[in-house]
């Protein structure tokens, strides 16, 4: 079978070096990605899963909030990636959402966001590394808890939003010892996990691979029940008669 195939949206600025960690965990788990973006072609057609990567902050306009303080905001991805979640779901396409990307899949599912997190949950435990210094709970009995482990694990969580409310249909996956939501998921299928962290940089601790596995895992299910699907519908169509 081939590599189930994975469209990776990726920040305009940052892309260029983003992309390549995420295609290069993919690459070990199974899978092969694509760069999207906005302004990139984009074909949920040909593809078996998506990732929502990392990068700006989201706007408060797709969830009726107000912008509060000063943030990098980007609309026209905005756009993008919530179109992009939302058909996704919709046609049980595969979803991974990496820091922004799980806050685009809550937004995407009518959750809302803090727009400071950190003013909300203390200063104190704020990191400002790549490197995993952040602990992070793991929820039990979870799909997350699944893919990772129960056990806490260390992570590299840089953002400045998290989520608020609930989105439907979602749980939370992981929190850190403030209580800030680090992770959540759906809770039926399609497969949609989104993590507030960047595992991505982290491809030589197994548990993070494990986490793009279950999306390849996942991708190629769908790719194989969309081959099966063709090949049912082909198999119904009366052939034309042939002429005299």
């Amino acid at each position: 079978m081939s590599r189930p195939r994975i469209g990776v949206t990726t920040s305009r600025k940052s892309g260029w070096r983003i992309f390549p960690l995420v295609n290069l965990n993919l690459w070990l788990t199974g899978g092969r990605g694509t760069r999207w973006g906005a302004g990139r072609p984009a074909d949920l057609d040909s593809v078996d899963g998506i990732i929502i990567g990392g990068g700006d902050d989201i706007s408060p306009e797709l969830y009726g909030g107000r912008l509060e303080l000063a943030a990098q905001l980007n609309p026209e991805r905005d756009a993008f990636e919530r179109e992009l979640a939302e058909q996704a779901l919709k046609r049980n396409i595969p979803v991974l959402g990496i820091c922004r990307g799980a806050q685009m899949l809550n937004v995407a599912l009518g959750g809302t966001l803090d727009q400071d997190a950190w003013q909300t949950y203390g200063m104190e435990d704020k990191i400002k590394t790549i490197l995993p210094r952040r602990p992070v709970l793991i929820e039990p009995e979870t799909h997350l808890a699944r893919i990772a482990g129960e056990t806490p694990m260390r992570v590299n969580a840089l953002h400045t939003q998290a989520v608020d409310r609930l989105g439907e249909g979602l749980r939370i996956g992981a929190r850190d010892r403030a209580g800030m939501v680090q992770a959540v998921e759906r809770t039926c299928d399609p497969f949609a996990l989104g993590v507030q962290w960047h595992p991505e940089h982290l491809f030589y601790a197994h548990r993070q691979r494990r986490i793009f596995r279950a999306l390849v895992t996942a991708a190629g299910a769908y790719a194989e029940q969309r081959e099966q699907s063709g090949a049912v519908m082909a198999d119904t169509v009366t052939p034309a008669r042939a002429g005299p």
